[in-house]
């Protein structure tokens, strides 16, 4: 595959990683941590930190957990610019463009701040989803793109991007 082609989803995985980036930076420059704000009925703004994985898993297991998750999130990474650089459809280019820019924003937090910043929190009757943020939207997004891929995929013979 020409560079030329591979630049839209590199950018993509940028902009991905400079908007987590960003949001992150702003709610930890102007809010305290434990900070919420209501926002409507059902979201609030919060300013948390996770040092665990999706929906906290591991938060509380004492701190060896940021090494391994950031470990995983370099391999994971690593994986993902390999997997673009090679021919492949514009859904999957998409979605491990998304993954990749969802993954180093979570591992940079990780890296730098040891914990990932956390801000989104939606509640319905006293009952929170876990507080999670762009990057953890860009993963969730991208991962839905390669299910529906995969139905796609199987539908239709061996269709590589070309263009």
């Amino acid at each position: 595959m020409h560079p030329h082609r591979q630049a839209p989803w590199f950018s993509l995985a940028f902009v991905v990683l400079a908007a987590d980036q960003a949001a992150k930076s702003t709610i930890d420059a102007t809010t305290p941590l434990g900070w919420s704000y209501p926002v409507t009925a059902f979201f609030n703004l919060v300013h948390v930190l996770n040092p665990g994985a999706a929906f906290s898993f591991l938060a509380g297991a004492g701190g060896w957990q940021r090494w391994f998750f950031l470990a995983i999130a370099i391999a994971a990474s690593a994986w993902l610019i390999w997997m673009l650089r090679q021919p492949r459809p514009r859904s999957e280019s998409l979605a491990f463009s998304l993954i990749l820019g969802g993954a180093l924003g979570n591992a940079f937090d990780r890296a730098l701040r040891g914990q990932v910043i956390d801000y989104l929190d939606f509640h319905l009757a006293g009952w929170h989803w876990p507080a999670f943020n762009v990057a953890d939207i860009a993963i969730t997004l991208g991962a839905a793109c390669l299910v529906l891929a995969s139905f796609t995929a199987s539908k239709q013979p061996q269709a590589q991007e070309k263009a």
